[in-house]
């Protein structure tokens, strides 16, 4: 894992979510690219150098987010792009390969009962590129447990536990793995991958609902400072397939979330 996307919104968590980011890179070695997405209206009057400005005052912009942080030795590029997010993280992804995002959960929301915001729930939804969702005002602490929920221990995507093995040896740990049996679950469900079974520390099957309800079930007796979870239509992020955004009274997490980017 080299290269970290952080995409900065205009909100008070922004520079705490770089400064989470930059931390995070020293640990594992990463570069970390910074990224603002700017777009320019057309319409009659507007005037002719608007994209050069735009792109100019997001540099400015972006400058002094990192001015704010310690950079502590981590190489830092900033990028502003012109474009919708999403556009943005597809061509810079294309061009250098990126290998996780670390965002805060509300972006530019300003709802208190909002958890994930519009722009941060299209990038966990609409990504294949794994994600951390950093909370607000969350300190950026050394990773001592993790906690890996699923419904099925079932892996059809090649790399999809890399993010989750690069923190894993960064930190020298192992993570617990929660299966949750759901309603029509299958013996091949309870069948986990031997790759995910060689990170295992501790292997917990709950029978819930839904995955997303094992986790609340089980989150205070394992206290994990890092929760991570798989990106599936129909798996822990139901809701989020409904709409792009999760109200805290859906799902709210005090610690960094890993969303890695599905099994199919």
């Amino acid at each position: 894992m080299k290269h970290i996307l952080v995409p900065i919104g205009s909100t008070e968590n922004s520079i705490n979510t770089l400064q989470y980011a930059i931390d995070f890179a020293k640990e594992i070695d990463a570069k970390v690219f910074v990224m603002r997405a700017y777009q320019v209206l057309s319409k009659a009057g507007a005037f002719v150098n608007a994209d050069a400005t735009m792109q100019r005052e997001t540099n400015l912009y972006l400058n002094s987010m990192v001015r704010g942080c310690d950079t502590k030795g981590v190489e830092v590029k900033l990028i502003a792009s012109k474009g919708n997010v999403i556009d943005s993280i597809t061509a810079i992804e294309r061009e250098i390969g990126i290998d996780l995002i670390v965002v805060g959960p509300k972006s530019n929301s300003i709802k208190e009962e909002v958890f994930l915001g519009k722009t941060s729930g299209k990038i966990v939804k609409q990504t294949e590129i794994p994600v951390l969702v950093i909370p607000e005002g969350y300190k950026y602490v050394p990773v001592r447990r993790i906690l890996t929920a699923f419904k099925s221990g079932i892996l059809k995507k090649k790399k999809v536990l890399k993010p989750l093995k690069t923190v894993l040896e960064a930190f020298n740990l192992k993570t617990t793995l929660l299966l949750v049996k759901t309603p029509g679950f299958t013996d091949e469900d309870l069948i986990i991958d031997s790759k995910l079974d060689a990170l295992k520390s501790e292997l917990i099957i709950a029978e819930n609902a839904t995955t997303f309800q094992g986790v609340l079930a089980n989150f205070q007796t394992q206290n994990p400072d890092m929760l991570c979870v798989f990106r599936r239509k129909r798996g822990f992020f139901k809701k989020l397939w409904e709409s792009n955004t999760i109200l805290k009274e859906e799902f709210h997490c005090n610690v960094p979330l890993l969303v890695l980017s599905g099994k199919k």
